[in-house]
C-alpha cells in the first residue's frame, strides 16, 4: 500500500463535514417536537406529488398548521406498514416508473432478506442518499477521528458486503448497504484501506477472509470496520489456520494459489502487494513467542474497531473484545440497518446511538402494546427513559410509517433527542448473526421438506441458541419410529430450503458464522404436555399461542425436558 499523502487534509476535511452536521444536530437536539415537525413536512413536501402522495393525501396534511393536529392527520392517512405493503409501489420503481414512493427513480438499492422468499428492495432516493445517509457515514468517520486523533495515522480494514450485485430491470444499481458505504467513502480515504473493493466480490468464503485478512495482516492496521463481531471471531479463526501461509504470501508479496479468486481479482490486488520481508519475520517472530498469535499481537497499534456491541451481537463482542489491545477504542456500530441510518453514537463511552430526530421522522410502539391490533402510538418527544419500544420510520426514500420489527431501549437524550440501544428483533424474526430469520422462513421449509419426503409432523419448534450461534430444532413426527439419524437428514433439508429463501441467513451459514443446526427429537404429545406446564404457571388457555421460532431461553429450557428417552 503506498504511503498516504496529505494526512493532514484527511484529517481537516472530516473534521469539517463532522462538525457541520454535529453543529445542526445539536441544535435542532433542543426542541425535538420542532426538529421532527419540519422533517416530516420536508419528506411529505418531497413527495407530495407521487402516486403514493396523492393516493395518502400529502398535500392536505401538509396545510394544517397546527402541529399536534399535523402529526394527527398523517396518522390517520397514512397507514402503518410493513415492506409487502409498500413492495408493489417499489416493483413499480424497479420496472423503470418514476413518481411512485418519491421523485424520479431510485439512485440504488439495498438488499437484504424479507418475510417471503423474495427479499427485501429498499430503495435510496437521492435525496435520502444525499442528504441523510451519506452525510451520517461522512459524520461517522469524523467520530473515529474525534474520538482517536491517530486513527488514520495508519491503515485501515473493511469487512462489508459487495456493493454491487446486480441491477433492476430499470437498470438501476442494488447490493448491500455496507458494501456501498464503503464503496462511497470519501475519495481521500481510500489509499487508507489495505484492500480495494474487489476483495467482496471474492464468492468462496473462505478464500474472501483470507484475502482480507492477508491483506490486512502484512500492515500495521489501525482502524477495523465491521458490522458484526461474529465476524472478527472468524477472521480470527482464519488467522490462527493460515498464519503461515500468510507469513510466506507477505514475504513474497503473494496471495495463495490455493484459494479460489478469480484472475480478474488477483491482477487487481497485486496493485496492493510487495514483498516485506521484514513484516513476515516479525509476524513468524510472534508466532514463535506466542504460539496462538492474537490481533493484538499483530496490529499492536490498532486504535479503532467499529463493530456492533449490543443484543445478540453482545456474545460474541464479549469472546473477541480481549483479543486487541487494552487502549483499542470499541466503538459500537449504531442502530442501522438496510433502510438507513438513524442517527449515531458519539462517543466509545456510551453505546447509545442518537436518534437524528431532524433526518428522519420517527414513532413508536411501546413494547406492551406490540400486539395490539390498537396500540398507542407514540412520538420521538414522547419517550421515556428505561422503556423500550419499536419503531416506525418515515424517511425520503418511500419508506412511510414503515415497522422495523426492532426493539429499543431509551437509555438517556441528547438535549431532547433520545438515545436508544438495540435489543433484539421482534414479531418472529430471529438474528443471532445478522441472518434476519422470520418464523415464517422457518415454517415454509418445515412443510416443504415434510411434502418431499412424505415425514409428516405432530409438531415441531426452533429455537436459537446466541452462545452456539445455531438453531436448535425440535420435532414431533407423526411416525413414531422416525430415527434421530432421520430426523437430522430432515433438518439439513430444512437448513439448505432455508437458504434458498434468506439471503442473509444463506450469506451467515456460507462464512460459519452460523453453524449447523441441532435435531431433537420430542416425547409424544410435547406441545400438549407444555401447554399444560405453562397454563399451571398462570397463562390463560384462550390467550395462550406460541410463535414456532423463538430466542427465549426459559422456553426452550421446558423443551429441553421434553426431549425423546
Amino acid at each position: 500500500m503506498k504511503k498516504t499523502k496529505g494526512l493532514w487534509k484527511i484529517k481537516a476535511a472530516l473534521t469539517l463535514v463532522g462538525e457541520i452536521q454535529l453543529s445542526k444536530m445539536k441544535k435542532a437536539s433542543k426542541n425535538c417536537k420542532k426538529a421532527q415537525y419540519k422533517t416530516l413536512y420536508n419528506i411529505l413536501d418531497y413527495s407530495k406529488d407521487t402516486v403514493y402522495g396523492k393516493e395518502h393525501h400529502f398535500e392536505e396534511i401538509m396545510n394544517e398548521k397546527n402541529v399536534d393536529s399535523f402529526f394527527e392527520l398523517y396518522r390517520k392517512h397514512v397507514p402503518l406498514n410493513d415492506y409487502e405493503d409498500l413492495r408493489p409501489y417499489i416493483e413499480r420503481h424497479k420496472n423503470g416508473e418514476e413518481n411512485v414512493l418519491f421523485q424520479g427513480k431510485a439512485k440504488l438499492y439495498a438488499t437484504t432478506s424479507g418475510t417471503t422468499n423474495e427479499p427485501k428492495w429498499i430503495p435510496y432516493s437521492h435525496k435520502f442518499y444525499g442528504d441523510v445517509y451519506n452525510k451520517i457515514a461522512q459524520t461517522w468517520l469524523y467520530l473515529a477521528l474525534k474520538n482517536s486523533p491517530h486513527v488514520f495515522d495508519g491503515p485501515s480494514v473493511s469487512i462489508v458486503g459487495k456493493a454491487v450485485e446486480g441491477r433492476a430491470p430499470d437498470g438501476t444499481l442494488y447490493g448491500s448497504a455496507s458494501g456501498i458505504t464503503r464503496r462511497d467513502l470519501p475519495s481521500f480515504i481510500e489509499p487508507l484501506h489495505t484492500a480495494p473493493a474487489a476483495v467482496y466480490d471474492i464468492t468462496d468464503y473462505k478464500a474472501r477472509y483470507y484475502t482480507i485478512m492477508r491483506m490486512g495482516i502484512a500492515h500495521d492496521t489501525h482502524f477495523i470496520i465491521t458490522a458484526n463481531p461474529s465476524t472478527l471471531a472468524e477472521m480470527q479463526t482464519n488467522a490462527n489456520e493460515f498464519f503461515d501461509d500468510y507469513i510466506n504470501d507477505v514475504e513474497h508479496g503473494t496471495i495463495s494459489s490455493k484459494l479460489d479468486i478469480a484472475q480478474s481479482i488477483r491482477d487487481e490486488l497485486a496493485l496492493y502487494m510487495k514483498p516485506n520481508p521484514q513484516r513476515a519475520a516479525f509476524l513468524r517472530d510472534l508466532k514463535h513467542k506466542y504460539g496462538t498469535v492474537l490481533p493484538k499481537h499483530y496490529w499492536p497499534n490498532l486504535k479503532v474497531i467499529y463493530t456492533w456491541k449490543c443484543g445478540n451481537t453482545k456474545v460474541y463482542f464479549d469472546k473477541i473484545k480481549n483479543s486487541f489491545p487494552e487502549d483499542c477504542r470499541m466503538m459500537e456500530f449504531t442502530y442501522l440497518a438496510s433502510e438507513g441510518r438513524f442517527g449515531l453514537v458519539l462517543s466509545y463511552k456510551n453505546d447509545a446511538t442518537v436518534l437524528f430526530g431532524h433526518m428522519m421522522y420517527f414513532e413508536f410502539i411501546a413494547e406492551e402494546d406490540i400486539e395490539s391490533e390498537n396500540p398507542v402510538i407514540y412520538q420521538l418527544h414522547e419517550l421515556k427513559k428505561g422503556k423500550r419500544y419499536c419503531p416506525i420510520i418515515t424517511e425520503s426514500a418511500g419508506l412511510y410509517r414503515y415497522s422495523m420489527n426492532d426493539l429499543i431501549e431509551v437509555t438517556g437524550f441528547y438535549n431532547e433527542f433520545p438515545e436508544i440501544i438495540f435489543i433484539q428483533k421482534i414479531n418472529g424474526i430471529i438474528s443471532i448473526t445478522g441472518e434476519k430469520l422470520h418464523e415464517r422462513h422457518f415454517i415454509d421449509a418445515v412443510r416443504k421438506i415434510e411434502e418431499k419426503t412424505g415425514a409428516y409432523l405432530r409438531f415441531f419448534i426452533g429455537f436459537a441458541n446466541v452462545e452456539k450461534a445455531n438453531y436448535s430444532i425440535y420435532y414431533e413426527f407423526k411416525d413414531r419410529k422416525v430415527s434421530v439419524e432421520t430426523a437430522r437428514d430432515f433438518t439439513a433439508m430444512v437448513d439448505a430450503e432455508i437458504q434458498k429463501s434468506n439471503i442473509e441467513y444463506e450469506s451467515k451459514r456460507s462464512s460459519n458464522r452460523l453453524k449447523d443446526p441441532e435435531t431433537f427429537l420430542l416425547a409424544e404429545d410435547a406441545f400438549e404436555k407444555f401447554k399444560a406446564r405453562c397454563i399451571e404457571c398462570g397463562f390463560r388457555d384462550g390467550q395462550f399461542k406460541l410463535n414456532l421460532l423463538l430466542q427465549d431461553e426459559k422456553r426452550h429450557i421446558m423443551f429441553k425436558d421434553l426431549i425423546q428417552k
